[in-house]
């Protein structure tokens, strides 16, 4: 059994067993979203700015900035967090929805439709995305 990364405590936080790596590949997830953010050749624009439901906002750009602003404010907290040791249910939360952006961006950016496909991809693309999954799943353990 594969020792878990995120843990729910008694007194309701979140442990954070993270090591240096991982914490430099949420640090990488949250620092792209930020520069993607105010740089729309960023190859991560799109995933910011496209709509999640094309049907409910493709011509609504107040819902596009809404998102957009939230994206953009759970991944300076999740910045802001990065090397403590417990989370609380809002910051982890953050977390789980910068995490998915990135996966989202990398997946977009690699041309990845079905999961099939990460195993043709290079091994720092593929890695990086496996790495993401796994703490995506890990921390949607907890929450």
């Amino acid at each position: 059994m594969a020792p878990r990364i995120f843990v729910r405590r008694r007194d309701g936080r979140i442990e954070v067993r993270l090591n240096q790596p991982g914490r430099d590949l949420v640090k990488y997830v949250a620092a792209e979203t930020l520069a993607a953010e105010t740089d729309p050749d960023h190859q991560w624009w799109a995933s910011l700015t496209s709509p999640i439901t094309p049907v409910d906002d493709a011509d609504d750009p107040l819902v596009v900035l809404a998102r957009q602003s939230e994206v953009t404010s759970h991944a300076e907290l999740v910045l802001s967090t990065l090397e403590e040791e417990f989370l609380n249910d809002d910051e982890a939360w953050a977390w789980l929805c910068t995490l998915q952006v990135g996966l989202r961006a990398l997946h977009l950016g690699a041309g990845v439709r079905k999961e099939t496909e990460i195993e043709s991809l290079e091994p720092v693309i593929r890695e990086t995305l496996q790495g993401i999954q796994a703490l995506l799943w890990s921390l949607a353990d907890v929450l």
